[in-house]
């Protein structure tokens, strides 16, 4: 099956970037409501609609709900990729349809995403609320839980940059989570299904981005919506959207989402799920944060009167300027950085530092403008 073609043909070319809002997606639930369910099931702290969509008429039935960080939104890019996808209708997709239930919340946090937060408008992590429930969004979501009585949860979420998997890193671009239902951390038969989907989706995906596949530390925390879920005897799954190489939009890292939602969907329809795929599940790598977004290595700086060499880096912070998101670098560690990698790497040559301002020492937290030398010059992290 070319899961690359499939892609291509139902990508939804309409969202685009990482600023994906109620906006964004209003005019798509309009045309999706000639083929699929979709209702309003409730409001954000700010009025804001949250949406729901049903499509498939099937015995088995998934909830999928994305973006409840408003800024993490590269999954509800590829839901929409997804629904692109049944809704075209070949074979596959009818299968589908007739196999399961689909009920999705596209965005949770309306007034988070449109503030391009991770937290709702009354700043709260909604993945910190699943015990107070103290917000109208977690409510709302776990009304939805208890009304649809899913057999399987996918919580879609975006992951930083920062993170890598394997001895020699890669950028985890893709990390999947079976989270825990107790301290203890055991494998129940709940615990085990999620893994075993899991297990299938990273074989998939090694097909396409070897060794970029990561695993999350399972520790318990039953204020995570996951670890909640979990612990309520369904079967959940923590999907992790990563960096790709220069992918800083996250329009790779979607594409690898749809493939593993398809590949994920596929197993539970094959029933290949009675096997016992710990062994698998557990060869994940865990993901490590070993990433920054730029070093800058053997370049000359002024330290206490005395000239040394040393490495830094910079990180991007993710700043919402004019309905849109830019990405703009900031000095975060200066040092031997040993263990650490950039996703760009700029040799400096000994050359000497010269900040903006004039200094001849990089300073943690300034924007990542400078000269190395006389005529390197820097401007937001890059050379011009």
């Amino acid at each position: 099956m070319n899961l690359e073609a499939i892609y291509n043909a139902n990508k939804e070319q309409t969202l685009y970037g990482r600023y994906i809002t109620n906006k964004h997606i209003e005019p798509l639930l309009e045309r999706l409501k000639d083929v699929f369910e979709v209702s309003t099931e409730g409001v954000s702290v700010q009025q804001k609609p949250i949406y729901g969509i049903k499509a498939g008429n099937g015995n088995v039935r998934i909830f999928i709900w994305s973006q409840m960080h408003g800024n993490e939104s590269t999954t509800t890019k590829a839901i929409f990729d997804l629904l692109n996808f049944l809704k075209n209708g070949d074979e596959t997709a009818r299968v589908f349809l007739d196999y399961f239930t689909l009920f999705i919340l596209p965005i949770v946090n309306p007034d988070g995403a449109e503030l391009y937060t991770r937290a709702n408008a009354n700043e709260v992590d909604l993945n910190r609320d699943s015990v107070n429930l103290s917000q109208p969004e977690s409510v709302l979501l776990r009304k939805c839980f208890e009304a649809f009585k899913p057999h399987y949860c996918f919580n879609m979420h975006d992951q930083r940059t920062i993170f890598g998997v394997g001895n020699d890193p890669k950028p985890a671009t893709v990390s999947f989570l079976a989270p825990a239902y107790n301290n203890e951390r055991d494998i129940n038969d709940v615990r085990q299904k999620a893994i075993n989907v899991i297990a299938d989706m990273n074989k998939t995906l090694q097909n396409y981005i070897p060794g970029q596949v990561g695993r999350f530390d399972d520790s318990f925390n039953i204020n995570c919506i996951g670890d909640m879920f979990q612990s309520l005897n369904v079967p959940t799954i923590l999907f992790e959207a990563g960096h790709y190489e220069n992918d800083y939009e996250r329009e790779q890292t979607r594409k690898f989402i749809f493939f593993a939602l398809f590949s994920g969907f596929k197993s539970i329809n094959e029933n290949v799920l009675v096997e016992n795929k710990i062994e698998e599940y557990f060869d994940i790598p865990q993901n490590k944060i070993v990433f920054y977004d730029l070093i800058y290595k053997k370049v000359k700086i002024n330290y206490e009167n005395k000239e040394k060499f040393t490495n830094f880096a910079s990180q991007y912070r993710e700043v919402l300027f004019d309905n849109s998101v830019i990405f703009r670098a900031f000095i975060s560690e200066i040092g031997n950085l040993e263990g650490k990698h950039g996703h760009a790497e700029i040799d400096c040559n000994g050359a000497e530092f010269t900040s903006q301002n004039g200094s001849d020492f990089p300073e943690i937290d300034e924007k990542a403008d400078f000269l190395i030398g006389k005529s390197r010059k820097f401007v937001n992290g890059q050379e011009i």
